[in-house]
């Protein structure tokens, strides 16, 4: 692999050249957009901001978009066809839809594993289903901040309908092995569902490989606009009974996309594939592969250079006085973790370095991070942690800067009369 260009890659961001010295260290919480994706952006907006399914040529335009972003979607996640790609408003509206159409169908398979190092979206929306008569059933991290497959084996059973977990945490930035956790449900007869939020900028995605039923991503993780899109296996979502209008088709994409959705920011995602197919070409994939093959070499290289970006946070965190990190810290481990790191400082509140990293023009954020089940888990106090989430346009000179920040910050911050 040639070496990651991440200075060319920053200039086609127009955010990172406007914001000056300011530090995008939350992109956890949406990260910026490429020129081109506000470029395709507007472009919809002024050239075809009409509604789809009619027969003059911009609404036409506004269905062949459509079907290119499906296409686009379906490659940057391995999909086995275009149709099995839906869009909508957000990840969680997605879940929420798939949950409820799943609680109809619970019978004898009454119980759903959820984890607690999950995100809210993925673990309240599920745990809703016991007025339906589900029964909620625990997949626990352990102390290091990790699930284990071999703790999720003998929670699945013949009365498990779904197990659902992400691909990687949000708050603490634990990858999970889900491909054996996928393995392990259908062991049993059971499927899973994935939320892919979090994991979406930091390495490819491939349904196929991993054989999961159901998931769910947020595009302004990955470099787009608001918008959401899910992956479903065309036979699992297709048997599920699903909110729709009288006259929507009752088969993948069309009875997944309840309403119009926004499609100016479903162009933007088209734009965005684009972008790393491209950074596929840079990383050394050839024109005669696959777009599925060039968009892998793009993710691999993104997770290849963020490793180093893991490791440099780390080491930042980890020189503070009294500072401990959540999650993987071994460095021969970095495949296990994407670049979020989540700490907290001994007699130090979060929110008051997160503050002050602000007041110092590094956007970071304090709390629970919508975690809160994992934050007891882990023991953190009731004001959660800091959160810094690193994507492939930040630097090792950025992460510098951080770690020279950070220093002087605890160390005033600790020298206050509490």
């Amino acid at each position: 692999m040639t070496s990651f260009p991440v200075d060319d890659l920053r200039r086609e961001f127009p955010a990172l050249a406007q914001a000056g010295d300011f530090l995008f260290f939350d992109n956890a919480a949406g990260a910026q957009i490429p020129a081109s994706v506000l470029a395709a952006v507007t472009d919809h907006l002024v050239s075809r901001n009409v509604q789809r399914g009619g027969p003059y040529g911009r609404s036409q335009e506004v269905d062949a978009m459509i079907a290119r972003a499906r296409e686009a979607v379906a490659a940057f996640v391995n999909a086995r066809s275009p149709s099995e790609i839906a869009f909508g408003l957000n990840a969680t509206s997605f879940i929420r839809s798939i949950s409820l159409a799943v609680g109809q169908t619970l019978d004898s398979r009454s119980e759903i594993v959820v984890s607690d190092l999950d995100h809210e979206a993925n673990i309240a929306t599920w745990v809703a289903l016991e007025r339906f008569g589900a029964r909620i059933v625990w997949w626990k991290v352990r102390g290091d901040g990790r699930l284990y497959v071999a703790d999720l084996e003998p929670l699945v059973s013949k009365r498990t309908r779904l197990v659902a977990c992400t691909m990687a945490s949000n708050a603490i930035g634990t990858r999970v092995d889900v491909a054996a956790a996928a393995r392990v449900a259908h062991a049993a007869g059971a499927e899973i569902f994935l939320d892919a939020v979090h994991f979406g900028p930091h390495g490819p995605i491939d349904v196929q490989a991993i054989d999961c039923d159901y998931l769910a991503c947020s595009g302004y993780k990955i470099f787009a606009p608001h918008m959401g899109f899910a992956w479903c296996r065309a036979e699992a979502i297709n048997r599920l009974p699903t909110f729709r209008e009288d006259f929507i088709p009752d088969v993948t994409p069309d009875k997944l996309e309840a309403g119009t959705y926004v499609y100016e920011n479903v162009a933007g995602m088209e734009a965005v594939v684009d972008y790393l197919e491209r950074l596929g070409r840079l990383m050394g994939a050839a024109d005669d592969w696959s777009r599925t093959m060039r968009l892998r070499a793009a993710m691999d290289g993104i997770a290849l250079y963020e490793r180093t970006l893991s490791s440099a946070l780390l080491d930042a965190v980890s020189s503070i006085d009294g500072a401990s990190v959540r999650g993987v810290t071994d460095r021969s481990r970095l495949d296990d973790r994407v670049p979020t790191i989540a700490f907290s400082v001994k007699a130090v509140p979060a929110d008051a370095i997160a503050t002050a990293l602000a007041k110092h023009g590094i956007g970071a954020r304090s709390g629970h991070m919508y975690a809160p089940r994992l934050m007891v888990r882990l023991g953190e106090p009731p004001g959660g942690v800091v959160r810094v989430s690193l994507v492939h346009y930040n630097t090792l000179g950025e992460v510098a800067r951080f770690r020279e920040t950070l220093s002087r910050i605890v160390a005033t911050l600790a020298a206050e009369p509490a």
